[in-house]
C-alpha cells in the first residue's frame, strides 16, 4: 500500500519496474485525489501523471474511464515506456487490511 497525505494507493501494475514511490511522492498533486486509478508513465526520464475514474462513475468522458487505460498508453505515452498503474483503496478496503494486520498481531 502507498499512502500520500490521506490517500491510499494499492500497485495494479508496475510494468518495467517503473514506479518509484519518492518520484510519484514529489510528482503527485492535490487534483489527482478526485481520480480512482493514477497511471504513471516514464518518457525521457521524466513521469508523467493521468487519473482516471472508475468504470459505473456517472458523467465521465469515456477517455477518462479506467477502461481507457490501455488505449491512453497507446496513444499518448512513447512505445514500450515504463509504467505503473495504481488504484484508489475505498474505506472499506482500508477497514478490511487494518482488521486483518490487527488480527496476525
Amino acid at each position: 500500500m502507498i499512502t500520500i497525505g490521506h490517500m491510499n494507493f494499492e500497485l495494479v501494475e508496475d510494468y518495467r519496474e517503473a514506479f518509484n514511490e519518492e518520484e510519484f511522492t514529489e510528482k503527485y498533486s492535490e487534483l489527482l485525489n478526485k481520480y480512482d486509478y493514477i497511471v504513471g508513465d516514464i518518457g525521457y526520464g521524466k513521469l508523467r501523471l493521468a487519473g482516471f475514474y472508475r468504470l459505473g462513475k456517472k458523467k465521465i468522458e469515456p477517455d477518462k474511464r479506467v477502461d481507457a487505460i490501455e488505449e491512453y498508453l497507446n496513444e499518448y505515452c512513447n512505445f514500450g515506456c515504463a509504467y505503473f498503474i495504481l488504484r484508489k483503496m475505498t474505506k472499506a478496503e482500508l477497514k478490511e487490511n487494518t482488521e486483518v494486520i490487527e488480527e496476525d498481531a
